[in-house]
């Protein structure tokens, strides 16, 4: 099981980055003492994306992604188009529906409809 990702992100992007995983069913979870000030961690189910603003984050990865399971593919894919964000239709895996989406940081995202084994 994969736990957490870590994005670098301007201190200017953060809002919309919580507001565009919220929109993929994570929701704000307390993080550690002594790093409260530093991050922001965001959960679903057992999987976390951790927020990291910074001065001058590193630049996201071209091709380097993350991929999400959301609960409900149609209505994550269209809350986003709704929040302006350019959700792009791949070819189906193993028949289940997936796109690709950059979050406010411009880190890439995909968007799976289930799992390998779980049509």
């Amino acid at each position: 099981m994969l736990h957490h990702a870590t994005h670098e992100l301007s201190p200017a992007q953060l809002e919309q980055c919580i507001s565009f995983y919220e929109a993929l069913g994570f929701r704000q979870v307390p993080v550690p003492e002594g790093i409260g000030d530093r991050a922001v961690w965001l959960q679903s189910g057992p999987t976390q994306v951790h927020l990291m603003p910074q001065a001058e984050p590193s630049p996201a990865a071209r091709a380097g992604h993350i991929a999400v399971v959301v609960d409900d593919y149609e209505r994550a894919v269209e809350r986003l188009r709704a929040r302006g964000h350019e959700v792009e239709p791949r070819r189906p895996h193993w028949g289940a529906p997936r796109s690709y989406v950059h979050d406010p940081a411009g880190h890439l995202v995909e968007l799976m409809a289930w799992p390998p084994g779980e049509a």
